[in-house]
């Protein structure tokens, strides 16, 4: 594809999407797209030159030299179907930007979770280090101008295994966050995504750099002899960086990290043994890219969050309302645990969820029971679709149940009405709550909706 000119991105709003736009755009190529509705990050989008239709139009793909789209967007788009009948080449988001990884020195972030926030850990490092790299990060970043950039030296980007793109990137070096159960449709059982992550690390020529606290990391580690991080190694080994001293205050985490580079304290706005170990990540690659170590902490230390994670929304009449994109068990029971471990003075943790996919529902719902132990009261709502098929019998139902059975004194609230649920969180969340709303479908605007909700209730009185 080195003559590619003209790219067209079906699907262009969504966030991985938007972010391959700007890149392109940043390259020099000329770049359209299309969406189903307008949106603020489609308004950005043109500030780059992406010409964008609302909605799907067929003819907009005439002159193109490539078609991509999004992986939420269906074979049976009135574009995607016009491209083939023109001849016109059609890539999946995981081939373009297996493309774009080509162009550079790439650094990819893999794993369960963790992905987005290492990434752009990595990204403010080595900026702080005087580089330029170009990233690519599935979040808004209140401290990146955008959450795209093109950087020719160097590239970070992270490495979805949910399409395989992690395997088509073929990055010069890697993280692995972790390896949990998730998206089995495309990987077929636990073992497929181990020998997925098995492939990826053995096509990696440059740096390795995998957590060593998970037990299926651990071992992919040793085998492709790759440097470790962590707190205490899975399998009862050494680690070549690591974290003690652990201490959690004030909405932020204080630690000691010890590496080859030699010993510093970091102090880091984050919450969470999660997130130490995303930060153990994040400084143990960027030290294999020449950064020194006080470098590292410094920019750690001015670190100001990622859109989404422990994302503070509000404060209404003394309670406060969080944001999160947690939405596999072991996210919702990283976060919940944060704030177990440094409570800054709330009086109650009140924990709304919302599933995701129901194809991910249908398989992994009992693997929820024992994520919200933490949390006070618990609240489910019904799943947000993400583009997959409806399944009979599949709901949120099936998480409350789960959670039910295991923990019967456990305060567990069904609410499957978008409407109802918010009129129960309204009234229910009082003066020193702390209300955290999680998943990664709409329930971003639930914070809003609730204390817009509860601004109602109050004239009403």
């Amino acid at each position: 594809m080195n003559d590619l000119r003209r790219v067209h991105i079906v699907g262009v709003g969504g966030p991985g999407t938007s972010a391959i736009a700007v890149i392109l755009a940043e390259m020099g190529l000329a770049v359209s797209g299309s969406d189903v509705r307008e949106s603020p990050v489609i308004d950005r989008l043109r500030t780059f030159g992406v010409r964008v239709n609302v909605p799907h139009d067929p003819s907009v793909v005439a002159g193109c030299d490539l078609v991509t789209y999004s992986s939420a967007v269906r074979q049976t788009n009135i574009e995607l179907q016009a491209a083939a009948s023109a001849g016109i080449e059609v890539w999946t988001r995981a081939n373009m930007l297996a493309w774009i990884a080509r162009q550079s020195r790439t650094i990819a972030v893999a794993g369960t979770h963790g992905k987005t926030t290492t990434t752009t850990l990595l990204t403010v490092i080595l900026r702080e280090a005087g580089q330029d790299p170009g990233y690519l990060i599935g979040a808004e970043v209140p401290q990146l101008p955008h959450s795209a950039h093109w950087g020719a030296e160097l590239f970070v980007v992270e490495a979805d295994e949910s399409d395989s793109s992690h395997r088509a990137i073929a990055p010069h070096a890697t993280i692995l966050t972790n390896v949990d159960v998730d998206h089995l449709d495309e990987h077929g059982s636990f073992e497929g995504i181990v020998a997925s992550f098995d492939e990826y690390l053995a096509a990696v020529p440059g740096p390795k750099v995998v957590c060593g606290d998970d037990p299926s990391a651990v071992r992919l580690a040793r085998k492709h002899r790759a440097l470790t991080y962590g707190l205490e190694a899975a399998d009862g080994g050494s680690l070549d960086v690591r974290a003690t001293d652990v201490r959690f205050s004030e909405g932020g985490t204080t630690f000691v990290v010890t590496s080859p580079l030699g010993s510093a304290e970091v102090r880091v706005h984050l919450r969470g043994v999660h997130n130490v170990r995303n930060c153990l990540a994040a400084i143990a690659m960027a030290g294999e890219f020449g950064v020194a170590p006080d470098v590292a902490v410094r920019a750690l230390h001015n670190f100001q969050g990622v859109r989404r994670r422990f994302d503070v929304r509000a404060v209404d009449t003394g309670a406060t309302f969080v944001d999160d994109y947690a939405h596999l068990p072991a996210e919702i029971s990283a976060v919940l645990a944060g704030v177990r471990a440094e409570r800054s003075g709330w009086k109650r943790v009140v924990a709304v969820f919302q599933p995701n996919r129901f194809n991910r529902m249908a398989v992994l719902s009992d693997s929820y029971r024992d994520a919200f132990m933490d949390a006070d009261v618990v609240v489910i709502t019904d799943i947000y679709a993400s583009g997959t098929e409806r399944i009979e019998g599949v709901t949120g139902k099936l998480v409350v149940d789960a959670i039910r059975k295991a923990h019967p004194t456990k305060r567990v609230e069904w609410h499957a009405d978008r409407g109802a649920l918010v009129d129960f969180v309204a009234k229910e969340v009082g003066a020193g709550d702390l209300c955290i709303s999680m998943g990664c479908g709409d329930i971003e605007t639930f914070p809003d909706e609730v204390v817009a909700r509860r601004r109602e209730l109050s004239r009403a009185l």
